[in-house]
């Protein structure tokens, strides 16, 4: 039998009070086009203040925040496709090779191949590193 807390809390389930939010790009486009031209319109003349007592969604603020935001992330969707470089993987396989063949070669021969494999790649680092840049 459980014996009564009387100054002690008993805990209870959490409750939380989730209002999912959804995203319509289109939408978002469309109502910062049409403040867009509703500015462009009062700032002509032809359009009153007044008769754009209709409130709209997003605000100048909100709006150019809004729309920062979303060039942003097109423009970060481009570039990860443009950055596909055909020597980047290249050098990549290379340099996996390289790391397959020292550690075979360290399994089989022991430090002594990895001191033969940085015989080897220093001097062309340094080669690389130090060459004539005007050559290039």
């Amino acid at each position: 039998m459980k014996i009564p807390q009387f100054f002690a809390k008993t805990p209870n389930h959490k409750r939380f009070s989730y209002q999912p939010r959804f995203y319509n790009p289109e939408n978002e486009e469309r109502l910062a086009r049409e403040e867009r031209i509703r500015q462009e319109l009062e700032a002509a003349g032809k359009l009153k203040a007044e008769e754009t007592a209709r409130v709209s969604e997003l605000t100048g603020q909100e709006a150019g925040y809004r729309a920062r935001i979303n060039g942003s992330f097109r423009q970060a969707k481009k570039t990860v496709n443009a950055q596909a470089d055909p020597s980047a993987n290249m050098l990549r396989l290379m340099i996996l090779m390289i790391l397959v063949v020292g550690l075979i070669a360290f399994l089989q021969f022991g430090t002594i191949a990895l001191y033969g494999l940085a015989a080897v790649f220093i001097p062309f680092y340094l080669f690389l590193k130090f060459r004539n840049p005007t050559k290039r």
